[in-house]
């Protein structure tokens, strides 16, 4: 792969994709979820069940499914999505034996939407905050995406003694945006151009995002399914604007160097060669050389949300991993 090539093929395949900011008003997201019975928070209020207070008062939504016997697998979802997007994967593994837990991003899905807290330090803290309040030990993180950012950091910063192993898929680590110590970057104009794209209509943004590049249905003979399409939107408009427009730099600017130079145990990566999100060449094969103990898998042709378009081959891939 000819990296000045791939520079200037991936800058404007995400601009191109960026180009579809229209005046439209912003969007109301609607997330009110049907009310649960109240369980003890064991403070001073209560909280709905399969929800966990974290230490700054936010309310993080989780599915905890499967048998409490199984080993627990964690899965930490993309920008701006929800806990949803892991249902090809929850079900698969859920039935496979093992305890499957996914949880809603703060400002996202079902979780609190707040005004503070949209980094990856409180990415991490609150995922460390449902792996404690279930008392989850011997855990496979898997991320993808922003997620892989995520679970990254929570395995560096938090997962002593509690994690077990970590699939990166499609992941954002170590760092997106173009710096003069990451050359290979996508320039920051990139990102701006999604934060416009949000501000002039959140709803265009995230259908022509989920029907064009995402999945990699703006490709020749590439088959798009409206049900993967609308399910994306979906997760997308339940989120909160604000939560997302601050993940944008979340995702882009954090640099998960140290923190992939401080992880020990088994790491698998994933990636899609015609990822046009988070592009191969600066993300899972710098990884690979960073992290001590890993294992990369570069699937040719898969889009960036190859979990779900190829959920069969993804499924596989990681049952084998964490099966060794």
């Amino acid at each position: 792969m000819d990296p000045n090539n791939n520079q200037t093929t991936r800058r404007g395949v995400m601009t191109a994709g960026l180009g579809l900011a229209t005046a439209a008003a912003l969007p109301v997201a609607s997330a009110a979820p049907a009310a649960a019975a109240p369980a003890s928070s064991g403070g001073s209020g209560t909280l709905r069940a399969n929800r966990v207070a974290t230490t700054d008062g936010v309310e993080i939504f989780y599915k905890d499914w499967g048998s409490r016997d199984g080993q627990p697998i964690m899965f930490h979802h993309g920008w701006p999505l929800s806990s949803d997007d892991w249902d090809a994967q929850l079900l698969f593994f859920m039935e496979k034996g093992y305890r499957v837990v996914a949880h809603d991003r703060r400002g996202h899905g079902r979780s609190s939407d707040v005004n503070d807290g949209h980094d990856m330090d409180h990415y991490a803290s609150d995922a460390a905050a449902v792996v404690e309040h279930l008392d989850l030990r011997n855990t496979i993180h898997v991320g993808h995406s922003t997620g892989g950012g995520e679970a990254t950091r929570y395995v560096a910063r938090h997962g002593k003694g509690r994690a077990a192993k970590l699939v990166l898929i499609g992941a954002v680590p170590p760092l997106m945006v173009k710096t003069p110590a990451n050359p290979g970057g996508l320039p920051v104009e990139v990102f701006d151009g999604f934060r416009k794209a949000l501000l002039a209509s959140r709803s265009q943004l995230y259908r022509d995002f989920a029907s064009g590049p995402f999945y990699g249905y703006n490709r020749p003979g590439a088959a798009p399914s409206n049900s993967v399409i609308e399910n994306w939107w979906r997760q997308a408009m339940m989120g909160s604007t604000k939560a997302q427009y601050d993940g944008i730099k979340a995702f882009s600017e954090t640099d998960f160097t140290e923190d992939l130079k401080d992880i020990d145990v088994p790491t698998l990566i994933m990636h899609g060669d015609d990822d046009q999100v988070v592009p191969i060449a600066d993300s899972a094969l710098l990884s690979a050389k960073l992290l001590k103990n890993n294992v990369l898998k570069v699937y040719k042709g898969l889009p960036h949300g190859m979990a779900t378009t190829h959920a069969e081959v993804i499924n596989r891939d990681i049952l084998e991993f964490i099966s060794a």
